[in-house]
């Protein structure tokens, strides 16, 4: 770190300064701080706290010539701690880490934009794949995981083909693969196609292979399919996906994991009304971001399989987003969470949340939600076990703050 910003300070102090060489370079980044205070009275205490959190991103995006753009981007977690006399500079620069190091040749070949480095990547709402910073989420809120990648895109107005391929730290753990570890450096590989079948109907497809030399799990990953149709009226998609692994490109075994999400909205003047369902094989693997609700979904940080100990999961989601004035938003929603089977009575959750965007760069936000276990049967929910601790009441809140630059 002590090399890298040197050799950062050493670039600025020799970079001629002049009004061209500015105008070329951006400050970038955001500012997210959230406190909450989280009560799940789940067996052995397993979570019951109050925390406040900053995570700082910020780099500089600067076009070297044309068509090319480097960026950097730096990002430090911060959780509050109380120390009167703050912390020596050694301790911020341990805790300094590189989130995006990459360069960008745009107009490749008069079609392409190729990105090669340290990146983020993917859609923050999708299920399956993303690489990036999450936002108002207080029980998953750490440091952004992002991707050592070689990116290349083709983009029209009708069509859009990202081809990807790069490395990525694993671990495989209980028959699950997981990018949160680091005992396996695989490579990978993956597409996403996405057109636009119509103005308002549009298709996605992608697929994702990683290489892992484990016993025979030499290609392993997912692909799946997204149809949307998107009037000015609303929204309504479904997604499917499935996993597959072994020595063959998309091998699939005997229980293969598999998701299924729809998604519905009406918009009635200020008024929005919206469903989920989501439908998850217990052993379905993907590195997706889909929190649904303040306490449940949050706890889970988008591994949804984790919900049940050996069946999966079963979610409905039914919400209300109402706009009675130019800069809130306000949502009711309320889910029930069952194994995949509905083996056992749902647990239920009710949330209210508040958005108050004060301008185009900052946001603040509010949330409520409250929690009723139904499963009192032997299990782990977000690697904790529980057992007979599932007919307690559970609460959280949450304060927050957003800003872009």
């Amino acid at each position: 770190m002590k090399k890298l910003l040197g050799l950062l300070l050493a670039m600025t102090l020799a970079w001629p300064v002049s009004a061209a060489v500015l105008d070329n370079v951006q400050l970038i980044g955001e500012i997210e701080t959230i406190a909450s205070n989280v009560h799940h009275d789940v067996a052995g205490g397993y979570y019951n706290k109050g925390d406040v959190n900053t995570r700082v991103l910020a780099g500089l995006s600067a076009q070297l010539v044309e068509d090319v753009t480097a960026n950097v981007l730096f990002q430090y977690v911060n959780n509050w701690d109380g120390n009167v006399e703050g912390d020596n500079i050694s301790r911020y620069e341990r805790n300094v880490y590189v989130s995006n190091a990459n360069v960008v040749l745009s107009n490749l070949f008069d079609c392409f934009e190729a990105t090669i480095g340290r990146q983020f990547y993917g859609d923050e709402d999708s299920a399956v794949m993303y690489f990036g910073p999450n936002h108002y989420n207080a029980e998953n809120f750490g440091r952004a995981p992002s991707l050592d990648a070689a990116k290349l895109t083709y983009a029209d107005d009708v069509k859009a083909l990202t081809i990807i391929a790069g490395k990525l730290n694993m671990r495989y753990v209980d028959d699950e693969w997981t990018a949160l570890g680091y005992n396996y450096n695989g490579n990978f590989y993956g597409a996403d196609f996405r057109m636009n079948l119509t103005d308002t109907l549009k298709l996605q497809v992608y697929g994702y292979d990683f290489r892992l030399d484990i016993d025979d799990m030499e290609n392993t990953g997912f692909y799946g399919g997204k149809l949307a149709f998107n009037p000015e009226a609303g929204l309504f998609s479904v997604e499917y996906a499935r996993n597959f692994d072994g020595h063959r490109l998309i091998k699939e075994g005997a229980d293969t994991g598999y998701m299924v999400k729809a998604d519905a909205k009406v918009n009635v003047e200020q008024f929005a009304v919206r469903g989920a369902f989501l439908y998850q094989h217990e052993n379905f693997g993907a590195f997706g971001n889909y929190t649904p609700g303040l306490i449940i979904g949050h706890k889970l940080g988008g591994d949804m399989g984790d919900y049940s100990f050996d069946e999966g999961v079963r979610m409905f989601n039914l919400g209300v987003d109402f706009n009675p004035f130019e800069k809130w938003t306000f949502a009711l929603d309320g889910y029930a969470f069952q194994d995949r089977f509905g083996h056992h009575a749902a647990t239920w959750e009710g949330d209210l949340t508040a958005k108050y965007t004060h301008n185009e760069y900052v946001q603040l936000f509010a949330g409520l939600g409250y929690a009723k276990y139904g499963n009192d049967e032997e299990g782990t929910i977000g690697g904790a076990t529980y057992k007979d601790a599932f007919h307690k009441d559970n609460f959280k809140w949450q304060l927050g703050m957003l800003i872009n630059f």
